[in-house]
């Protein structure tokens, strides 16, 4: 199915953070250009959310009557490529505060990111940076950001670096309580 192209693919109509995606910061031809970006519909043929929401003239699922319908359920249970977790919370937030601020932390903490994986990234932290991006507070990673800036001086290797930044992050995420690990969807066992 052709999709209309949307006009911030960074933040997906079902309320997943396309920007802040590891498919969407590689370069190789799995790329994706986010939710309804151009070029969306080779990496993504079909999405039963995004084809509900352009059926009915919206952008996002929440701004729907029927939201949560029943493709929510359990959705923030477990995690694709990118983090499910705050999928519900992000949409509160959206209607609690409005889509523009929303989009303005949102600009912000991709900003982030691409800083990490410039100068923080040995090839092995992308998904890493982009789960901890994702679940973390933009007070808190702005406060990561300039302690990594005072600790990790530039000529310093970027394996080293690397592991810096890491560290900083699981300690702080320790601390909050936050998990830095994509969760996988249980099987359903069938008995017999």
């Amino acid at each position: 199915m052709e999709y209309k192209t949307r006009e911030y693919p960074m933040f997906s109509a079902c309320g997943l953070n396309c920007g802040l995606c590891p498919r969407h910061h590689t370069d190789g031809t799995s790329k994706c250009p986010g939710c309804s970006g151009e070029g969306f519909s080779k990496v993504h043929p079909a999405c039963g959310v995004l084809s509900c929401c352009q059926r009915r003239g919206l952008e996002y699922c929440c701004f729907c009557g029927e939201f949560p319908c029943k493709k929510y359920n359990g959705a923030d249970l477990s995690d694709s490529f990118i983090t499910h977790k705050n999928q519900l919370t992000d949409f509160e937030k959206v209607k609690n505060s409005g889509l523009s601020a929303y989009k303005t932390g949102l600009n912000e903490k991709i900003g982030i990111l691409r800083y990490l994986l410039e100068n923080y990234d040995d090839g092995r932290r992308k998904s890493f940076f982009c789960l901890a991006v994702n679940l973390m507070d933009l007070q808190t990673l702005k406060r990561i950001i300039c302690d990594l800036s005072s600790r990790l001086k530039q000529e310093v290797p970027i394996k080293i670096k690397a592991d810096g930044a890491s560290r900083l992050f699981q300690e702080t995420a320790d601390k909050m309580n936050i998990s830095l690990k994509l969760r996988k969807k249980v099987k359903d066992k069938v008995k017999v």
